[in-house]
C-alpha cells in the first residue's frame, strides 16, 4: 500500500511524499529526476516494504519544484545547497535515530544524492545511483568530450524562458518525446495510465523542474556560452566514502558511457553494474533488474 504524506521541513519547505512500510523501520529514500515524480518508485516502495524483502520504511519525495511540493519562484532556490538541505531535513524526520539504510536516486535526484553523500555521509549507510553522473565525471566530459557536449545540448533548451510553454504545447508532446525509443516510438511501459500520471504531474507546473537546469553551472559549452570550460571542482567536493552501487543503462542517449570512467578515483567502495539494452529510463524498462540489484546491494555485509 502506498500512502501520500506531506513533510513540513523546518526551513519552510514542504515535501509531498509517497511512502510504504512501517515508520521506525530502517529507511530507504528514493529520489526521482526530470521530468518525473515520486510515483515512478511506487512498485519498489511496495516491494522493499514487504517483510521478505527487508521490511523497510520506503519514502519517495517529490523534489522541490515538482508536483505538490514547495516550488520557490527564484532560480537560485534550486542550487545544490538548497536541495541538499531539503534532503537532510527529510532524513532527520523519517530516520531520526539512525542513518538511512540506503539512498537510491536517478537523474537529478542522483545529482543531489552525490552532493549529500559527499557532504553528509553520516546520513546514509549506502548510496545507489541510477543513470546520474558523478559531478567530477560530468564536468570532465562536458569540458573534453565532444560526444557528451553534443548529447547535453538539450539542457540549453530547458533553460529558455519559454521552455515551459514549449514543453506544454500539443499535450506535452515534447516531454513525452523524452521517453521515445531510438526508433522514435513511445516505449511499451508508457501506457495510458502512466501517461495520465505524467499529465497530472506536469499540469501542476513545469517552472520548478526547468529551474534545476537554469540554476546549474554544469551545462555544455556552445557559441557565446562556454563558462563551463573555466569551472573547477575541488577534490574534497567529489569524494564519496560510503559503499556505492552505480547501475547504468548503457543505451542512455543523453548520459554516455564515458561518464563511468574514473569513478573509482572518487568512490573507493564502488560497485558498477552496466545494464546492456537499457536506456536512461531503466527504472521503467527493467524494474525486476533494478529491484534485484538493489536487493543484492542491501544484503551485502549484513
Amino acid at each position: 500500500m502506498i500512502e501520500s504524506i506531506v513533510h513540513p521541513l523546518p526551513h519552510g519547505i514542504h515535501l509531498h511524499c509517497h511512502a510504504s512500510g512501517a515508520p521506525g523501520r530502517p529507511v530507504l529514500l528514493f529520489l526521482h529526476g526530470f521530468p518525473e515524480g515520486a510515483f515512478i518508485w511506487d512498485e519498489l516502495l511496495a516491494h522493499f516494504a514487504r517483510p521478505e524483502h527487508g521490511g523497510y520504511r520506503c519514502v519517495a519525495p517529490f523534489l522541490r519544484g515538482f508536483g505538490r511540493s514547495s516550488t520557490p519562484a527564484e532560480v537560485e532556490a534550486y542550487r545544490a545547497k538548497h536541495l541538499v538541505r531539503d534532503l537532510a531535513a527529510l532524513i532527520a524526520l523519517e530516520s531520526p535515530n539512525a542513518p538511512l539504510a540506503a539512498l537510491v536516486a536517478h537523474d537529478w535526484g542522483g545529482a543531489v544524492a552525490w552532493n549529500l553523500a559527499n557532504q553528509q555521509p553520516q546520513c546514509m549507510e549506502r548510496l545507489a545511483i541510477i543513470n546520474s553522473p558523478h559531478p567530477g565525471a560530468f564536468l570532465r566530459e562536458l569540458q573534453h568530450s565532444p560526444a557528451q557536449q553534443d548529447a547535453s545540448q538539450y539542457m540549453h533548451f530547458l533553460c529558455r524562458p519559454d521552455a515551459e510553454a514549449l514543453l506544454s504545447a500539443n499535450g506535452y508532446q515534447r516531454l513525452f518525446g523524452f521517453f521515445d525509443t531510438p526508433a522514435g516510438q513511445p516505449p511499451a511501459w508508457l501506457t495510458d495510465a502512466v501517461r495520465a500520471q505524467y499529465r497530472d504531474l506536469w499540469a501542476q507546473g513545469l517552472t520548478g523542474a526547468c529551474n534545476y537546469y537554469r540554476a546549474s553551472p554544469l551545462r555544455p559549452p556552445r557559441p557565446g556560452d562556454d563558462s563551463v570550460m573555466a569551472l573547477t571542482l575541488p577534490p574534497e567536493m567529489l569524494t564519496v566514502s560510503v559503499p556505492t552501487l552505480v547501475l547504468w543503462g548503457m543505451d542512455d542517449p543523453a548520459l554516455l558511457p564515458g561518464l563511468l570512467d574514473g569513478l573509482p578515483d572518487w568512490v573507493p567502495e564502488l560497485q558498477l553494474r552496466p545494464a546492456e539494452g537499457a536506456s536512461h529510463w531503466i527504472v521503467h524498462e527493467q524494474p525486476a533488474r533494478v529491484a534485484q540489484e538493489l536487493g543484492r546491494f542491501l544484503l551485502q555485509n549484513k
